[in-house]
């Protein structure tokens, strides 16, 4: 079994709890940019190799929209940069709380977002609060969700 290099990186949003994260582990966070466009929209890149590595995406979803779509777009990104693997480190899971339909016409957004990410190409998903595991359900197989609770 081949080792592959871990490389760290965040999203804006995260910024203080992937550098703290990083520095527990001895490194530092990979390089990475988010370019904005004028009319709101952005585009994140990585600004070195990440081609066969095990990329660890340090991303909270709070406030929802943004922060979501940002990860995604990270998740794809590595992914067309020839990751060995990305693996979602989320330590807020927005729409987590719908975890199931609770009355009728409503969606199940914990599923949703499980099927966007499992599209995006993440193989892994470190959940970092306990609301999480109501939802962990909701990941379909091809996407493997670990926690530290049994």
């Amino acid at each position: 079994m081949a080792i592959h290099k871990i490389k760290i990186f965040t999203g804006r949003d995260s910024e203080y709890l992937a550098k703290k994260i990083a520095a527990s582990f001895g490194t530092t966070l990979g390089q990475s940019e988010v370019l904005r466009f004028s009319d709101g929209e952005f585009q994140p890149c990585y600004n070195e190799s990440i081609r066969g590595c095990t990329v660890f995406i340090i991303q909270s979803t709070f406030p929802p929209s943004d922060n979501l779509m940002e990860l995604l777009m990270m998740i794809d990104a590595a992914r067309r940069a020839s990751a060995h693997q990305v693996v979602a480190v989320m330590p807020y899971f927005g729409w987590a709380r719908q975890d199931r339909k609770d009355r009728p016409r409503v969606p199940i957004g914990a599923k949703l977002v499980a099927n966007l990410l499992m599209a995006a190409g993440v193989m892994f998903t470190l959940p970092l609060i306990i609301i999480f595991f109501l939802a962990q359900k909701q990941f379909i197989s091809g996407i493997s969700t670990t926690s530290g609770l049994k």
